[in-house]
């Protein structure tokens, strides 16, 4: 068994063929057909299962994920994905009865005395693909919900964490029959074919590129889809705000995982000439959070070799168009080590409307500051680019945050403080528009993955004869009446 801190060695299992891609679904899709009732018995021993699995295992998933992004400290994944789980199975399985109960519907007095309820049912077998930036909680966060509905599940975690999904390929192995759970792994073409199954659902997180890939191949099989993705999160900082730690906050939120967060803040919206005073605060919030960069095990490496690369780029454009890169290493100053993927934080000041900055998100610590004259020019700015996932506001004007809530859409805000609105257990986490549709996390991502069937059962005395054929006097009088009182 992988033990934390250790590399691990155990077999990596190479992309499965076709036909076996398709057995496993095949026995899934069979097995949910067999058994469309899910007592709520066997969904809490499938949640508790994965409860156990966390508690047994927890230091060996973060070991994983540490070796694979090279250095990313092991309380990192405890409170970015293990914890989240831990809240995400607490509610589950405290709520888990209540939600399953059938709703009873008001049934107007034209069908009275018939009864109307909405049966809650599993949809049948769900396909998760998750990433790579938190590879447990985003992982097995939707599978959780998915098992909580009373569903079959498939999981392909990503290539870019091995010894990750490998780990979870074992442990889920070890604790789920193939047909209830199971883990694919595999590369982009793996991906592509897991995409294209007929699933009941298919649920994705990952970049909007490949968010618009893998709508467009579940389309074929008319796949309902929860599509979480990303965008260019704005953090709108008012006149009204304390500079000081809405710069410690905004820090924590962008370098939270060195930026590879996908609600990270992506770019900063804040009262012209006050530039300055930002760029100090920010480096002092740096350097109480992170004293040193290089060699600190809580501030993540960028996951490899080619995304660093990529965000390197993303700064050398910058320079070349005249923005101003401040890149902020606290400490003695030692720049980094030859090879190393510990990239330090940098803010941009007045990079050009057209860069890659300003129309790419970012996924690393790199943040661009822009000034806005008044408010308004902000939320037009943010208007006029594609929906948010995630929007941050500071200050203390009520009338200013009212201003920004009602006259922009994104797909969830945190108020004085940036991230924290994912991890509210009862708050539904999804985006809007480019940045994702669907939502889950409690009964909002409960519901998702679950049908909720429409029943009407009539009674005895129900007189629905009076509007069959012929039509004549009497469905005249009858039409009359209820034209009057509905």
């Amino acid at each position: 068994m992988y033990k934390a801190g250790r590399p691990y060695h155990g077999r990596m299992i190479s992309s499965p063929p076709p036909s076996s891609l398709h057995s496993l679904f095949e026995a899934q899709h069979r097995a949910s057909r067999a058994q469309a009732e899910v007592p709520l018995a066997l969904r809490r021993e499938r949640l508790l299962k994965m409860r156990a699995l966390l508690a047994q295992h927890g230091a060996a998933l973060a070991g994983a994920v540490q070796a694979d992004f090279g250095v990313r400290s092991p309380q990192l994944t405890e409170i970015a994905d293990l914890f989240v789980l831990r809240t995400l199975l607490a509610g589950a399985l405290k709520n888990l009865a209540r939600w399953m109960k059938p709703v009873r519907v008001r049934t107007p007095l034209y069908l009275q005395p018939a009864r109307a309820f909405l049966l809650r049912q599993p949809l049948g077998v769900v396909g998760v693909i998750s990433p790579w930036n938190y590879p447990v909680q985003l992982a097995l966060g939707p599978v959780i919900t998915a098992l909580a509905a009373g569903n079959r599940v498939m999981l392909k975690p990503s290539e870019l964490t091995p010894r990750t999904s490998a780990l979870l390929a074992e442990l889920i192995g070890q604790s789920f029959a193939p047909e209830e759970l199971c883990v694919v792994q595999g590369d982009g073409d793996v991906a592509a074919a897991f995409a294209g199954l007929p699933f009941d659902h298919l649920f994705f997180t990952g970049s909007t590129a490949v968010g618009r890939k893998v709508a467009a191949a579940a389309a074929a099989n008319l796949t309902p889809t929860t599509l979480e993705l990303g965008g260019k999160s704005p953090c709108i900082i008012d006149a009204s705000c304390d500079l000081e730690q809405a710069a410690l906050k905004i820090a924590h939120g962008k370098l939270l995982n060195a930026g590879q967060t996908c609600i990270a803040p992506d770019y900063v919206l804040l009262p012209e000439g006050r530039e300055a005073a930002f760029a100090q605060a920010f480096e002092r919030a740096v350097a109480r959070l992170f004293p040193s960069i290089e060699g600190n095990p809580d501030y993540a490496a960028i996951i490899s070799p080619r995304q660093h690369a990529r965000l390197q780029a993303l700064l050398d454009d910058a320079r070349n168009d005249s923005a101003r890169v401040q890149e902020i290493i606290p400490g003695n100053g030692t720049a980094a080590a030859a090879g190393s993927r510990q990239m330090p934080p940098a803010l941009v000041f007045h990079p050009a409307p057209d860069s890659r900055l300003l129309n790419e998100e970012i996924f690393g610590p790199i943040l661009p500051v822009l000034p806005y004259q008044s408010l308004d020019e902000a939320i037009a700015y943010v208007n006029a680019r594609p929906r948010p996932l995630a929007l941050y506001w500071f200050g203390t004007d009520a009338a200013a945050r009212h201003k920004v809530l009602s006259r922009t859409v994104s797909g969830g805000v945190t108020v004085n403080d940036t991230l924290m609105h994912i991890a509210h257990p009862h708050l539904p986490f999804g985006g809007v528009g480019e940045s994702g549709w669907g939502a889950y996390h409690g009964e909002a991502g409960f519901l998702r993955l679950t049908h909720q069937k429409p029943v009407l059962a009539q009674s005895k005395w129900a007189r629905g004869d009076l509007f069959y054929p012929p039509y004549g006097r009497r469905f005249d009088q009858v039409m009359g009446l209820l034209k009057r009182i509905i």
